[in-house]
């Protein structure tokens, strides 16, 4: 979308020439990212573990460890990634470029799929939680 929108500008602005080049737009995309996630990922967060009481479900026959690490972590984080992939791609890439969106859509079905996996393990671990009660 900047990309789209610099583009009549470059003629004109000697800084907004940068928006041609690919190398600044990733830079800027990684940063947008960045920046993104550190504001959205405090209330996200709060919002899974308030979702998700007992956090991941942890297995009987896994590590010792992770009984103890992985207590109370919650699922379904790539929820925050692909949140901030997406705006940062959306505002940074050339939209007219058949490449991103079939990435982009490709990025987020995976993203989907691994949503529903962990949305489907959430519900089987609370299903064995108020049976056990």
């Amino acid at each position: 979308m900047l990309y789209d929108l610099a583009r009549p500008l470059a003629i004109s602005s000697s800084c907004s020439i940068c928006f041609r080049y690919i190398t600044f737009r990733s830079g800027a995309a990684c940063l947008t990212a960045l920046v993104v996630s550190f504001i959205l990922g405090p209330p996200i967060i709060r919002w899974l573990k308030s979702l998700q009481r007992n956090g991941q479900p942890i297995r009987d026959d896994g590590p010792e460890r992770h009984l103890i690490e992985k207590k109370g972590t919650p699922t379904m984080g790539g929820v925050l990634i692909l949140f901030a992939m997406t705006i940062s791609t959306l505002l940074w890439v050339d939209l007219r470029n058949a490449y991103v969106w079939t990435v982009l859509f490709v990025t987020l079905g995976y993203g989907a799929l691994g949503f529903v996996d962990d949305y489907l393990k959430l519900s089987r671990n609370n299903t064995r939680v108020s049976r056990r009660a």
